[in-house]
């Protein structure tokens, strides 16, 4: 089985091995037949040949038990989503997953992401990152949801439709923080390309006047806390309390979360000091 990656914008982005890939595929599992005879048509490769199926969200169950029996039969399936890598926020995962377990060979074709895109044209940390997926639409579910993502310290990639994208972004202010950096990235490698780079709560207003087109979301990650550390420092602020009438374990433990610090850390500095 081939997983292969298809351009996220420009068709000129295709390799020369999709090219090759596409011309001599047996069967194709497509997000969107029609995209796919588009994006052939584009290259100039003749798709006629092959066996295309669709493969999108709502039968990606039952299309994969079907294109895991042609991959047990010895039949080769070509995996392509409209954009971007298989499985990453599109059909594929469940098909690897039933391969592997057969010990089916699976290889990638290897291409462009909106994910990585995204990533290095944001101008935010790119050393440690996560990816997020679509946040959930309901209201409630979506602040959880980043609620828990509010102390990440990787910089964070999410996806999102542009018609919920000020409402995210609103989200995402009460949950990171207003002044937390973003960027959002419009259309990446297509005519329109737009990335706009600013505090969430900017980008946010700058969505309200509406958006189209397709949307990845770089945030980046919680700051690293500006509290104490030092022990020394610790048992001097201890002190501090201490001698304005704050009984020492209530201080220590205000101490140990002001700072961000155990608050074992605090008591040990404190016995420290006092030697």
């Amino acid at each position: 089985m081939l997983l292969a990656a298809a351009p996220i914008g420009r068709a000129g982005d295709a390799s020369e091995r999709l090219r090759a890939a596409l011309a001599g595929a047996g069967i194709i599992a497509a997000e969107d037949t029609r995209r796919l005879r588009r994006l052939a048509s584009d290259l100039g490769v003749d798709v006629h040949g092959a066996r295309i199926v669709s493969y999108y969200d709502q039968n990606e169950r039952a299309r994969a038990e079907e294109l895991l029996g042609d991959l047990l039969a010895g039949r080769d399936v070509l995996v392509i989503t409209d954009a971007g890598l298989p499985g990453v926020s599109d059909p594929g995962y469940r098909l690897v997953r039933a391969a592997v377990a057969e010990d089916v060979p699976v290889t990638v074709l290897p291409g462009p992401s909106a994910v990585t895109t995204a990533l290095v044209v944001s101008g935010l940390p790119t050393d440690r990152f996560c990816f997020e997926g679509f946040p959930p639409r309901k209201p409630g579910e979506r602040a959880r949801r980043l609620a828990g993502l509010a102390d990440e310290p990787r910089t964070m990639v999410f996806f999102e439709a542009p018609h919920r994208l000020a409402a995210t972004l609103g989200a995402m202010a009460e949950a990171f923080g207003a002044d937390r950096p973003a960027a959002v990235c419009r259309e990446l490698t297509k005519t329109y390309e737009e990335v706009r780079r600013g505090p969430i709560a900017d980008l946010a207003g700058w969505a309200r006047d509406g958006v189209r087109g397709e949307i990845t979301l770089v945030v980046g990650g919680a700051p690293e806390p500006e509290g104490l550390s030092d022990p020394a420092d610790l048992a001097a602020a201890v002190a501090a309390r201490e001698s304005a009438g704050t009984p020492r374990k209530q201080a220590i433990g205000e101490v140990a979360k002001e700072n961000g610090v155990p608050k074992r850390l605090v008591y040990d500095a404190v016995v420290a000091a006092r030697k």
